[in-house]
């Protein structure tokens, strides 16, 4: 589990929390932020008009997807690097075809799928394009997700402020009694304060971090997409994991492989 994630949206609320209860009227105060009719115009109807805005599958599709800023990137770009050079010693020393049977052993169904291609003697040129292909489909579906939640975090706010002017409506009605004003005026700024509080503790930080993986991956399989063609271009191991390290930054690159495991060999 991404323990950051959760960190921080259960900190978020914790601070709200405090904030509320650190007054004099303590724990009480909470009762005072509680109105279901608000809560139904801001939350509803930021979740129906957002309904509105895509197909049902990408609706829910959506929804699911908070889940995934819980779950850590697969992705450790280093033993990847570390597994193409290994790709490439084989077919160096053995040939092309014989990186068929490696392909059998990876887990990564990205990289198979390029390994394969190479191996059935693909021109060069189309297996670029099929790998772009397949990562252009990729982050084009982590895309439909970011936006479903920055369609969200934009809805909130606004039907915060819809709920709000409805308040206000109410309120202007009964200006005949000045005491109930002041209660008049906190419902209906509460609605303000739900469509704020669910655009900035839960869309954008979702949002943000889909898009901090979909960034990941992407780099890690443009890395692969640039190995699997240095293979296939018969270039020296040594070259293409320089070629790949320079992807990274310098604290992160992997260790140069040993003279003795090939690496450097003519």
């Amino acid at each position: 589990m991404d323990l950051a994630s959760l960190i921080g949206l259960v900190a978020c609320i914790a601070l709200v929390l405090f904030g509320i209860v650190s007054g004099e009227d303590g724990f009480a105060a909470i009762g005072y932020f509680l109105d279901p009719a608000s809560a139904l115009i801001t939350f509803g109807g930021a979740i129906c008009a957002s309904l509105a805005s895509v197909s049902m599958p990408d609706f829910i599709n959506g929804l699911k997807s908070i889940t995934l800023i819980f779950k850590p990137v697969k992705v450790n770009v280093p033993e990847m690097i570390a597994k193409i050079i290994e790709l490439s010693n084989v077919a160096r020393k053995e040939g092309l075809l014989s990186l068929e049977e490696a392909a059998s052993s990876l887990d990564d169904p990205f990289m198979k799928k390029g390994i394969l291609l190479i191996v059935d003697g693909t021109d060069p040129e189309l297996v670029r394009a099929i790998m772009e292909t397949e990562l252009d489909s990729i982050e084009s579906r982590h895309n439909n997700r970011i936006g479903f939640w920055e369609t969200v975090a934009s809805m909130g706010p606004a039907w915060g402020m819809i709920g709000t002017l409805v308040g206000l409506v109410i309120m202007l009605y009964h200006m005949s009694d000045p005491s109930t004003l002041g209660p008049s005026m906190a419902v209906a700024l509460i609605t303000t304060f739900y469509g704020s509080l669910l655009a900035n503790w839960i869309c954008t930080p979702t949002a943000n971090k889909l898009k901090a993986n979909n960034a990941i991956e992407i780099e890690a399989k443009t890395i692969m997409i640039e190995g699997l063609l240095s293979i296939q271009a018969g270039e020296n191991p040594r070259v293409i994991e320089e070629k790949l390290k320079s992807f990274l930054a310098p604290k992160d690159r992997p260790a140069s492989a040993d003279e003795g495991n090939g690496g450097g060999e003519a």
